[in-house]
């Protein structure tokens, strides 16, 4: 009779016991799911902290390396005395005419020309341009040695696709900067034959483009192309040579290989003071004209 009312008691004790330990284990339940979201947000924003900053990282600019030439130096005065003289024996304007620029501390140029006038044999003519540019480095462009090279090249191209050049000719020249190209060719204007000679060469960051070009008129004899070629490559190693002095605090072109003479200069000024005749007037004026002539398909 005791029997069931006993064993009914112990069940209940048995589900008393249950129900309390329940609560329990969903605590603890919580507890553990709560810890572990908490760790998994922290991994959370520690991941996106670190996308965040590597992101950051690569939207930086890669750096390239400082250009070698801050600065060019006067146009003009890139070219001796001596060397001029012998180039543009009879130029009117030894000083040079300047070309005309928007930033001289990037680009600019100087011109000469000379008419050397032989009477009934005819007349030698000369035109002599140096063109200057220098590349500063960029982080979107590149370097300014790889834009001078970039530039280097479409100088070439430009010289080689000359409107109405003949036997167009290329070959590379030695010992004259860090590259350099000869171009030349032949060029008819109202009959008379001008022989080109464009050499561009490039010096660190900086592009230098000589041209140069002789003609004989009235039926004198066409200029030797070998010879201009030489006298043009002398051109573009001075031209060089007074980057890299402008940016050693010089900027004046050494006078030559040889040593200095004393005092040169007073015969030249002497013989530049001498009252022009008749004839040398006659000479300047043919000069405007074949200059404007020869320098139309470079302008």
């Amino acid at each position: 009779m005791h029997r069931p009312a006993q064993r009914q008691r112990q069940l209940r004790s048995r589900l008393l016991v249950c129900a309390a330990a329940v609560p329990v284990i969903l605590v603890a339940s919580g507890c553990s799911s709560d810890s572990d979201s908490g760790s998994d947000g922290a991994k959370k924003d520690s991941g996106t902290k670190a996308s965040a900053s590597a992101k950051a990282d690569g939207d930086k600019a890669p750096e390239v390396e400082k250009a070698a030439y801050a600065k060019l130096p006067e146009p003009c005065d890139v070219l001796s005395k001596k060397t001029l003289e012998e180039l543009v024996p009879k130029a009117k304007d030894k000083s040079g005419k300047a070309g005309t620029s928007s930033d001289l501390a990037l680009r600019g140029s100087c011109s000469w020309d000379s008419l050397e006038n032989n009477g009934v044999d005819g007349s030698q003519f000369r035109w002599l341009r140096v063109s200057l540019m220098r590349f500063d480095s960029d982080s979107s462009l590149g370097s300014g040695a790889k834009r001078a090279q970039d530039n280097f090249a479409k100088q070439v191209a430009d010289a080689k696709a000359t409107k109405d050049a003949k036997s167009v000719k290329e070959e590379p020249v030695q010992g004259v900067g860090e590259q350099a190209t000869l171009v030349r060719y032949d060029l008819k204007k109202d009959k008379d034959t001008f022989k080109q000679q464009t050499i561009v060469t490039r010096v660190e960051n900086a592009v230098i483009t000589v041209d140069f070009n002789g003609a004989g008129l009235a039926g004198d004899k066409t200029p030797d192309a070998g010879k201009l070629a030489k006298d043009a490559e002398k051109a573009a190693k001075e031209a060089a040579a007074s980057v890299v002095s402008a940016n050693e605090g010089g900027g004046k072109a050494p006078e030559s290989d040889e040593k200095p003479k004393k005092d040169d200069s007073k015969s030249d000024d002497a013989d530049s003071d001498d009252t022009k005749s008749d004839d040398s007037k006659s000479k300047d004026k043919a000069s405007d004209k074949t200059s404007d002539k020869a320098s139309t398909h470079k302008s």
